[in-house]
């Protein structure tokens, strides 16, 4: 039996042997027919070919019980709380039993705790710097339809920000097992190689689940 592998939130991160999703407008408008070919040229950002137009929380063309491994990077923060438990729960729908799901977040409590040290020096900027750095807020308000839009389909700001227990508890909850925090390039299972980057584990938390 073939193994899959999904990768959701992939940017231009596309291995070959992965199916990799994306929910970015501007991958939706390059894959439009005679549209997507005339515009490609002209676009800040080109995807790859493989890489899928698809959005987690209203479900991946992809069958339930049918994945062995679902990776994600620096997507679930960009969720609502209530659309990261569906994209958790529709997750979980898609591996098999014994299958592997491996999340990265930035990690909440590292910057707290750096903004709390930097407070504590004395560094009267520290709040501005907690905000910038979990890009909670927003520093200049989009003035005008043009960019209004751009900022509200750009989705870069973080909605929900994670720890490790508080991601742990919503994993548990969506019907994972054996939990645990991990390292880059750790996993038991060596696809999860071609997917990860060292320098996305930089004050963030990952974290592995299994299916039973």
């Amino acid at each position: 039996m073939k193994k899959i592998y999904v990768q959701y939130g992939c940017g231009l991160s596309a291995p070959l042997f992965w199916r990799n999703f994306d929910v970015s407008p501007t991958l939706r408008l390059q894959k439009m027919p005679l549209l997507g070919g005339l515009i490609k040229g002209k676009l800040n950002t080109v995807f790859p070919d493989n890489v899928e137009y698809g959005d987690i929380i209203k479900g991946l063309p992809v069958a339930d019980n049918s994945c062995d491994g679902v990776y994600c990077s620096h997507t679930l923060e960009h969720l609502s709380f209530n659309d990261c438990k569906i994209a958790l729960k529709n997750t979980y729908a898609m591996l098999r039993p014994n299958g592997i799901f491996r999340c990265i977040v930035p990690d909440l409590e590292i910057l707290a705790r750096n903004y709390l040290s930097s407070l504590s020096s004395g560094n009267k900027n520290a709040g501005n710097s907690f905000m910038e750095q979990t890009l909670l807020g927003i520093k200049v308000r989009p003035r005008g339809l043009k960019k209004f839009v751009t900022s509200y389909l750009g989705n870069s700001h973080h909605l929900w920000m994670w720890d490790q227990y508080s991601l742990e508890e919503e994993l548990n909850k969506a019907g994972f097992a054996s939990v645990r925090v991990c390292k880059y390039n750790d996993s038991a299972d060596i696809v999860f190689a071609e997917v990860e980057s060292e320098g996305r584990f930089i004050n963030s938390i990952c974290l592995e689940a299994v299916k039973l």
